[in-house]
């Protein structure tokens, strides 16, 4: 057992293993609602769209988390503005801000002699150098995230399969998607000292589709995606431990081992059990005819 058990004497590694086990958590619950709205692109667009809140915290010394949850708040809000106009819509408004954003974080930067290391963890994760302040700042926020998806999941569920009836029955789908845009923000910055800007959107879309070829009920695919989400945590920081891996890329590559598994051997959907239900067919086609012989 040792194996499992000797990272419980540094404390880096205690505070590691809870932030990723939060951040898989969270970001499998919010990331049930990305896939069901088709949402990946503003997934990844947010997460680079933070870029000029990181760089003005780092400039100025403080927090990046903090400067990166203002960037990402900014600039939610303003994509839900601008795509409320009527010669605009979501993904173009998406696109503009999402590069607009991410140039003004590179002219900042660019300003700066030394700057590529101190901001590599933006990119690709700095999970060991989670603090106990962070833990307690990202176990905050996703609780308020988790809250939210709780208090408004009838609301966000209707708008993700048909936002005009939505409309229709007296919701507010502007409102809605402007808070869930906000909500889906905190989520990809409280992931960013776990997987990095390069990989947060698999941790967002990876256990929420695994969890979404596993089952066709939302409260269970809720539950799915998190449980995935935490597992991949747990056992891609284990494996980043002990096999010298980039423990972003090590979490990401355990969600798509799960993911590969559910695509081949999921109950329903899977495409090992489908040809293997087919076949069946063709050979005892009786069964279709006779469902009790």
């Amino acid at each position: 057992m040792s194996w499992f058990t000797q990272h419980s004497e540094h404390t880096f590694m205690q505070n590691a293993f809870m932030a990723s086990i939060l951040v898989g958590l969270i970001c499998g619950v919010i990331g049930v609602f990305v896939v069901l709205k088709g949402l990946a692109f503003m997934g990844d667009a947010l997460s680079h769209a933070i870029f000029p809140g990181i760089v003005i915290a780092y400039l100025l010394g403080a927090n990046y988390l903090i400067g990166a949850m203002v960037a990402a708040i900014l600039v939610s809000v303003l994509i839900g503005f601008a795509s409320s106009h009527t010669h605009i819509n979501n993904d173009s408004a998406i696109g503009v801000f999402f590069v607009g954003a991410f140039a003004l974080g590179i002219a900042l930067i660019s300003t700066q002699r030394t700057y590529s290391r101190d901001l590599t963890s933006f990119l690709v994760g700095s999970i060991l150098g989670v603090s106990r302040d962070d833990l307690y700042l990202t176990a905050a926020v996703g609780a308020i995230v988790l809250l939210i998806v709780a208090l408004t999941r009838r609301e966000l569920t209707s708008i993700a399969f048909d936002p005009v009836f939505s409309q229709a029955d007296g919701i507010n789908v502007r409102l809605y998607e402007q808070l869930f845009f906000i909500i889906l923000s905190l989520a990809i910055v409280i992931s960013l000292q776990t997987v990095g800007n390069i990989l947060v959107l698999a941790l967002l879309v990876t256990p929420a589709t695994t969890a979404r070829l596993l089952t066709d009920r939302l409260v269970t695919m809720i539950g799915l995606s998190a449980l995935l989400g935490g597992l991949s945590g747990l056992l891609g920081l284990y494996f980043s431990y002990h096999f010298s891996i980039a423990s972003g890329a090590s979490i990401v590559l355990v969600a798509t081992a799960f993911f590969l598994i559910a695509y081949v051997f999921a109950p329903q959907t899977g495409v090992l059990t489908q040809y293997v239900r087919r076949r069946m067919h063709y050979a005892h086609p009786e069964r279709d005819v006779f469902p009790d012989m």
